[in-house]
Protein backbone atom coordinates (compact mmCIF):
# COMPACT_ATOMS: atom_id res chain seq x y z
CA UNK A 1 0.00 0.00 0.00
CA UNK A 2 1.35 3.75 -0.87
CA UNK A 3 0.16 4.99 2.60
CA UNK A 4 -2.84 6.91 0.95
CA UNK A 5 -6.27 6.08 1.20
CA UNK A 6 -7.87 4.89 -1.65
CA UNK A 7 -10.92 2.48 -3.06
CA UNK A 8 -9.17 -0.68 -1.07
CA UNK A 9 -8.72 1.17 1.99
CA UNK A 10 -10.57 -0.93 4.97
CA UNK A 11 -11.76 2.30 6.78
CA UNK A 12 -13.41 3.43 3.64
CA UNK A 13 -14.67 -0.06 3.02
CA UNK A 14 -15.88 -0.27 6.71
CA UNK A 15 -17.22 3.05 6.46
CA UNK A 16 -19.25 2.06 3.18
CA UNK A 17 -20.79 -0.75 5.11
CA UNK A 18 -22.15 0.91 8.16
CA UNK A 19 -23.83 3.24 5.80
CA UNK A 20 -25.38 0.77 3.76
CA UNK A 21 -26.43 -1.41 6.76
CA UNK A 22 -27.92 1.95 8.39
CA UNK A 23 -29.36 2.52 5.39
CA UNK A 24 -30.89 -0.97 5.45
CA UNK A 25 -32.16 -0.75 9.00
CA UNK A 26 -34.13 2.35 8.08
CA UNK A 27 -35.92 0.71 5.32
CA UNK A 28 -36.31 -2.89 6.95
CA UNK A 29 -37.63 -0.86 10.27
CA UNK A 30 -40.06 0.92 8.36
CA UNK A 31 -41.64 -2.31 6.93
CA UNK A 32 -41.67 -3.69 10.50
CA UNK A 33 -39.51 -2.13 13.85
CA UNK A 34 -39.58 -6.26 15.64
CA UNK A 35 -37.89 -7.54 12.14
CA UNK A 36 -35.02 -4.82 12.10
CA UNK A 37 -34.52 -5.30 16.01
CA UNK A 38 -33.55 -9.15 15.88
CA UNK A 39 -31.92 -8.67 12.89
CA UNK A 40 -29.14 -5.86 13.96
CA UNK A 41 -29.62 -5.99 17.45
CA UNK A 42 -27.37 -8.09 20.03
CA UNK A 43 -28.70 -9.38 22.93
CA UNK A 44 -28.85 -12.26 25.75
CA UNK A 45 -28.64 -15.14 24.57
CA UNK A 46 -26.09 -14.04 22.22
CA UNK A 47 -26.30 -17.25 20.32
CA UNK A 48 -30.10 -16.99 20.10
CA UNK A 49 -29.68 -14.79 16.94
CA UNK A 50 -26.11 -15.36 16.35
CA UNK A 51 -26.04 -13.12 12.92
CA UNK A 52 -26.61 -10.12 15.28
CA UNK A 53 -22.82 -10.73 16.79
CA UNK A 54 -21.89 -9.49 13.19
CA UNK A 55 -24.32 -7.52 11.85
CA UNK A 56 -24.60 -5.39 15.59
CA UNK A 57 -20.98 -4.40 14.85
CA UNK A 58 -22.25 -2.14 12.00
CA UNK A 59 -25.72 -1.50 12.82
CA UNK A 60 -26.51 2.10 14.44
CA UNK A 61 -29.13 3.27 16.46
CA UNK A 62 -29.69 6.68 14.49
CA UNK A 63 -27.62 9.39 12.41
CA UNK A 64 -25.58 11.21 15.40
CA UNK A 65 -24.96 7.73 16.46
CA UNK A 66 -23.73 6.78 12.67
CA UNK A 67 -21.71 10.19 12.44
CA UNK A 68 -19.91 9.86 15.73
CA UNK A 69 -18.72 6.12 14.91
CA UNK A 70 -17.62 7.06 12.00
CA UNK A 71 -16.00 10.30 12.47
CA UNK A 72 -13.80 8.15 15.04
CA UNK A 73 -13.19 5.48 12.96
CA UNK A 74 -11.83 7.60 10.28
CA UNK A 75 -9.82 9.47 12.65
CA UNK A 76 -7.77 6.27 13.88
CA UNK A 77 -7.99 3.83 10.34
CA UNK A 78 -6.71 5.69 8.22
CA UNK A 79 -3.54 6.20 10.54
CA UNK A 80 -3.48 2.49 11.46
CA UNK A 81 -3.87 0.80 8.15
CA UNK A 82 -1.22 2.08 6.77
CA UNK A 83 0.64 -0.34 8.89
CA UNK A 84 -1.24 -3.29 8.40
CA UNK A 85 -3.23 -5.31 5.59
CA UNK A 86 -6.85 -5.42 4.83
CA UNK A 87 -7.59 -8.91 5.86
CA UNK A 88 -5.58 -7.93 9.35
CA UNK A 89 -7.92 -4.75 9.68
CA UNK A 90 -11.29 -6.13 8.63
CA UNK A 91 -10.62 -9.25 11.21
CA UNK A 92 -9.44 -7.03 13.92
CA UNK A 93 -12.21 -4.52 13.74
CA UNK A 94 -15.31 -7.06 13.34
CA UNK A 95 -13.88 -9.63 16.31
CA UNK A 96 -12.89 -6.72 19.04
CA UNK A 97 -16.95 -5.31 17.92
CA UNK A 98 -18.13 -9.07 18.53
CA UNK A 99 -16.39 -9.07 21.99
CA UNK A 100 -16.86 -6.08 22.89
CA UNK A 101 -20.69 -6.54 22.61
CA UNK A 102 -20.65 -9.53 24.08
CA UNK A 103 -19.18 -8.50 27.08
CA UNK A 104 -21.74 -6.10 27.21
CA UNK A 105 -24.27 -8.07 27.40
CA UNK A 106 -22.69 -10.39 29.60
CA UNK A 107 -21.92 -7.68 31.96
CA UNK A 108 -25.34 -6.56 31.76
CA UNK A 109 -26.76 -10.24 32.24
CA UNK A 110 -24.85 -10.68 35.45
CA UNK A 111 -26.83 -7.73 37.02
CA UNK A 112 -30.08 -9.28 35.81
CA UNK A 113 -30.84 -6.41 32.81
CA UNK A 114 -32.04 -6.51 29.96
CA UNK A 115 -29.46 -5.04 27.39
CA UNK A 116 -29.71 -4.74 23.76
CA UNK A 117 -26.65 -3.56 21.74
CA UNK A 118 -25.86 -2.19 18.16
CA UNK A 119 -22.89 0.17 16.95
CA UNK A 120 -19.50 0.01 15.95
CA UNK A 121 -17.60 1.97 19.15
CA UNK A 122 -16.72 -1.11 20.81
CA UNK A 123 -14.83 -2.45 17.28
CA UNK A 124 -13.47 1.92 17.20
CA UNK A 125 -12.53 2.01 20.68
CA UNK A 126 -10.10 -1.40 20.01
CA UNK A 127 -8.70 0.42 17.37
CA UNK A 128 -7.63 3.48 19.40
CA UNK A 129 -6.80 1.24 22.28
CA UNK A 130 -3.85 -0.10 19.26
CA UNK A 131 -2.97 3.48 18.53
CA UNK A 132 -2.03 3.98 21.47
CA UNK A 133 0.39 0.91 22.28
CA UNK A 134 1.22 0.03 18.89
CA UNK A 135 3.12 2.94 17.83
CA UNK A 136 7.02 3.01 18.45
CA UNK A 137 6.79 5.82 21.27
CA UNK A 138 4.83 3.88 23.32
CA UNK A 139 7.13 0.68 22.22
CA UNK A 140 10.03 1.83 23.93
CA UNK A 141 8.91 3.52 26.87
CA UNK A 142 7.58 -0.16 27.57
CA UNK A 143 10.67 -1.80 26.94
CA UNK A 144 12.29 1.16 28.94
CA UNK A 145 10.39 0.48 31.91
CA UNK A 146 10.08 -3.64 31.53
CA UNK A 147 7.21 -4.22 33.32
CA UNK A 148 5.92 -7.91 33.79
CA UNK A 149 2.76 -9.17 32.00
CA UNK A 150 0.51 -9.06 34.96
CA UNK A 151 1.82 -5.06 36.23
CA UNK A 152 1.21 -3.91 32.24
CA UNK A 153 -2.05 -5.78 32.60
CA UNK A 154 -3.09 -3.90 35.24
CA UNK A 155 -2.16 -0.25 33.77
CA UNK A 156 -3.76 -1.48 30.67
CA UNK A 157 -7.07 -2.48 32.62
CA UNK A 158 -6.56 1.35 34.87
CA UNK A 159 -6.39 2.79 31.78
CA UNK A 160 -8.83 1.52 29.93
CA UNK A 161 -11.46 2.62 33.18
CA UNK A 162 -10.07 6.09 32.88
CA UNK A 163 -10.72 6.54 29.29
CA UNK A 164 -14.30 4.53 29.53
CA UNK A 165 -15.18 6.82 32.41
CA UNK A 166 -13.76 9.94 30.37
CA UNK A 167 -16.15 8.91 27.77
CA UNK A 168 -19.28 8.11 29.77
CA UNK A 169 -22.52 9.35 28.41
CA UNK A 170 -26.51 8.26 28.80
CA UNK A 171 -26.91 5.76 26.96
CA UNK A 172 -23.51 4.53 26.23
CA UNK A 173 -22.20 1.20 26.24
CA UNK A 174 -19.71 1.76 29.02
CA UNK A 175 -18.65 -2.06 29.01
CA UNK A 176 -18.23 -2.59 25.57
CA UNK A 177 -15.97 0.64 24.97
CA UNK A 178 -13.81 -0.74 28.48
CA UNK A 179 -13.73 -3.92 26.72
CA UNK A 180 -12.91 -3.18 22.89
CA UNK A 181 -10.07 -0.51 24.14
CA UNK A 182 -8.38 -3.08 26.71
CA UNK A 183 -8.26 -5.20 24.02
CA UNK A 184 -6.82 -2.71 21.50
CA UNK A 185 -4.28 -2.19 24.41
CA UNK A 186 -2.90 -5.50 24.51
CA UNK A 187 -2.99 -6.20 20.86
CA UNK A 188 -1.24 -3.14 20.06
CA UNK A 189 1.49 -4.30 22.88
CA UNK A 190 1.54 -7.67 20.52
CA UNK A 191 1.47 -5.71 17.61
CA UNK A 192 -0.72 -7.89 16.08
CA UNK A 193 -2.04 -6.01 13.07
CA UNK A 194 1.62 -6.04 11.96
CA UNK A 195 2.20 -7.95 9.29
CA UNK A 196 5.34 -10.38 8.70
CA UNK A 197 8.05 -8.85 6.75
CA UNK A 198 7.80 -10.57 4.06
CA UNK A 199 4.11 -9.65 3.42
CA UNK A 200 2.95 -7.04 1.07
CA UNK A 201 0.55 -4.28 2.68
CA UNK A 202 -2.51 -4.78 0.44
Amino acid sequence: MDGSADARSPTLEILLVITVVFILQQLIAFVSQPLAFVLFTLQAPVLADPWALVTSVYAHSGVDHLLANAIALAVVGFLLERHTTRARFHVFFLTTGVAAGVFQIGIASLFGVDAALLGASGAVFGLIGYLVTGNRLSGRLFDRIDLSGRATLAIFILLAVLVTLVTAAPGVALAAHFFGFLLGLVAGQLNLLRPPRNASLK
